[in-house]
């Protein structure tokens, strides 16, 4: 299989299984967005989750954030991993915000990589799932997946598989592409053991063939990410 039949395959197998993914992360609105991925660095989705329901009730808008001080904000989110720093960062952004982008979330990667706090991948979520722009945010599922199943090459860093992907993938799909690496690697392909037996993409794994494929003793039926994940929660 040549990469780019291993693309077209991923492709056309997310299409018909997981249309339309979507962020785990819980917002209304880019601000609650950009507060969300802020505090998700090094962090599950799911405490983000437990941590921003009081926190966007107290500051609903980068406004009451920006006139917070750091002994208001740091107990809502001292649960999250590296609090303090993201405390200061969270300050920092809303007060940007508020002076510099009239309290609007801005929509290019350039000037949301100016805020506290933003750096590319974070940049990327936003334009991405905000504004569907052809960004693809690399964290360590989509850095992991990637190279598994053959979609990029020898990547040593987020930004290479970055471009590899891109070069790869229909402009028009790439935010989406997102969502379906993430949520692969965060319930089928996972670091430790990748459930190799249920996963849909098998086919075209240059991982499971090389490495897998002498561990896994049955093939089941191939389940999306959503489908693993209901079944976990039940």
């Amino acid at each position: 299989m040549t990469r780019k039949e291993r693309f077209q395959y991923v492709i056309d197998w997310f299409q018909q299984h997981m249309p339309e993914p979507e962020t785990e992360l819980h917002y209304t609105n880019p601000y609650e967005l950009l507060v969300a991925v802020i505090l998700s660095a090094q962090c599950t989705d799911k405490r983000v989750n437990i941590v921003t329901l009081p926190l966007f009730e107290k500051f609903p808008s980068p406004q009451f954030l920006a006139n917070a001080g750091f002994e208001e904000i740091n107990p809502l989110i001292k649960s999250v991993s590296f609090a303090n720093n993201k405390t200061r960062h969270l300050m920092g952004m809303a007060k940007m915000l508020v002076e510099e982008f009239n309290s609007e979330v801005p929509g290019t990667v350039e000037e949301l990589e100016r805020l506290p706090g933003v750096g590319r991948k974070t940049a990327n979520v936003i334009t991405s799932v905000i504004h569907q722009q052809p960004n693809m945010a690399v964290d360590t599922h989509v850095f992991r997946v990637s190279a598994r199943i053959g979609l990029t090459v020898n990547a040593k860093n987020p930004l290479q598989t970055e471009k590899q992907l891109v070069s790869f993938l229909p402009k028009e799909l790439i935010y989406k592409a997102h969502h379906w690496l993430i949520l692969h690697g965060r319930y089928i392909c996972i670091a430790r053991r990748p459930k190799c037996e249920i996963c849909g993409l098998r086919v075209a794994c240059k991982f499971y063939k090389t490495d897998m494929r002498h561990i896994v003793t049955e093939e089941k039926a191939p389940m999306t990410p959503e489908e693993v994940k209901k079944l976990s929660a039940s």
